[in-house]
């Protein structure tokens, strides 16, 4: 990778009910691995990736949230300053997309108003299609239509994906996409304002010394 690309670290975050397979997806997009049984993460765990954009190196650095609820009230401590969320729901428990729509609400009313969403509905490979008598099409194992979902993401303003993360399907793409609307000069530029600011600080310091 070139030495000249810029390297733009991103927050990300990943919310949603327990087992709806966050870690999962996160496993699959960093080692392109999966694990039958995995356990449901306690509190929090912490993973990066790099992927390249354009002319630029973005470093996600990924937090995931455990869905248990006596650990909700410390989500905010993860979301806070982060530049984008994905929140999870599994496609074959309806229960699950409901907690989700709680999330993206709280999302909307505590965290930065411009972070990026992005809903997905997870556990794809679950569904069966199928074909009745009558000649129509069904799916067994869903709860929750695809229409209703990308419906609700496209009035809450969400990006809108259904994924695997046993097979692959979808997950690389989630990613991808919240890189396309990351506004990342603007990142760039207040990052550079930071370090300018924390640089004339210390050669100020410097100078009484």
């Amino acid at each position: 990778m070139s030495s000249n690309l810029k390297i733009v670290n991103v927050k990300l975050v990943l919310l949603g009910e327990t087992t709806t397979g966050k870690s999962s997806l996160v496993l699959r997009f960093v080692n392109n691995d999966f694990q039958e049984n995995k356990e449901s993460t306690i509190g929090a765990a912490f993973l990066t990736q790099k992927c390249r954009f354009e002319d630029k190196v973005i470093k996600f650095e990924i937090w995931v949230t455990s869905g248990q609820e006596r650990f909700n009230s410390l989500a905010p401590m993860y979301y806070r300053n982060a530049l984008a969320v994905i929140v999870v729901y599994d496609v074959t428990k309806a229960v699950t997309l409901d907690r989700a729509k709680s999330w993206v609400k709280e999302l909307k009313r505590q965290a930065n108003p411009n972070i990026i969403i992005a809903l997905v509905g997870n556990k794809i490979d679950l569904v069966q299609p199928y074909e009745d008598e009558s000649g129509e099409y069904g799916e067994y194992g869903r709860q929750v239509p695809t229409e209703e979902a990308k419906a609700y993401a496209l009035e809450a303003g969400l990006l809108f994906f259904e994924t695997s993360a046993k097979n692959g399907d979808g997950v690389r793409d989630v990613f991808v996409e919240i890189a396309k609307k990351l506004p990342l000069e603007h990142i760039i530029s207040q990052r550079r304002q930071v370090d300018n600011s924390i640089s004339a600080v210390q050669s100020a310091l410097m100078l009484r010394v």
